[in-house]
């Protein structure tokens, strides 16, 4: 695991951006897996910008989100698919035809969840950006005795619905439900690359990267795999020492 921090968000969103160019650069034809929320909004804003340079090309490229709400549209303003085509789609040369985000509003969603895990089998992710929530959740990974390794109907946690509430104009809107990529699927990439800022998030970081694996804590399976990158800006990173690692 190599662990970089920043003093400023924005060093931290230039370098992620800088490590997704680079690999594009060598793979133009490379899958990328997303994530959402607001820690990644900072790196999509500089990959726009890359693109909008002319130094970086997503033409051939593959994306896979991590998720996606369960009861709403692909045009729902709060649906991952808008947001991603809000940051990043809609702003660069993404083919639509090589965008796959699960649909939550699949009349069968098990079926669902099985056809998203086969088109990932046959697309093998290469890099993988993450975030964590505060309860040490990956996607949608909530904690629990056990966790399942394949893409998943999840019933979110009421922790995190409050989490999200800021996206919507109240929690009763948050959806219940989702379809998450499970753990064992996240961690076949082929390289992960998770970015964690604020102080809020300087307990979880330190108990995921620091302490004992364990499914309380889905992110602390990270530890396990054998090419993760973690980018923290200062207080993300103020709980984590070296000497922990």
């Amino acid at each position: 695991m190599k662990i970089k921090r920043f003093d400023d968000k924005a060093a931290l969103y230039a370098y992620a951006a800088r490590l997704i160019t680079q690999l594009l650069q060598e793979k133009p034809d490379c899958t990328l897996g997303f994530a959402t929320g607001s820690t990644p909004i900072g790196i999509y804003e500089q990959l726009v910008s890359l693109y909008s340079q002319g130094r970086v090309s997503f033409a051939k490229a593959l994306s896979f989100n991590l998720d996606e709400y369960v009861g709403l549209s692909g045009s729902h303003p709060q649906s991952y698919r808008q947001y991603m085509l809000q940051h990043l789609f809609r702003h660069t040369d993404f083919n639509p035809r090589n965008i796959y985000i699960p649909d939550g509003m699949a009349a069968d969603l098990e079926a669902e969840c099985q056809r998203y895990d086969s088109l990932l089998e046959e697309h093998p992710i290469d890099l993988q950006l993450l975030g964590i929530g505060h309860n040490g959740h990956i996607g949608f990974n909530e904690p629990g005795h056990a966790l399942t390794a394949r893409t998943h109907l999840v019933t979110l946690e009421p922790e995190t619905r409050a989490a999200n509430a800021r996206f919507f104009h109240s929690e009763d809107e948050v959806p219940r439900q989702a379809i998450t990529m499970g753990m064992g699927s996240i961690l076949k990439a082929r390289s992960i690359l998770l970015v964690v800022t604020g102080a809020d998030k300087a307990a979880v970081v330190s108990e995921a990267l620091a302490g004992s694996i364990s499914t309380a804590c889905p992110a602390s399976l990270l530890q396990t795999h054998a090419d993760v990158t973690v980018l923290l800006d200062r207080d993300a990173g103020r709980e984590l020492h070296d000497s922990s690692l």
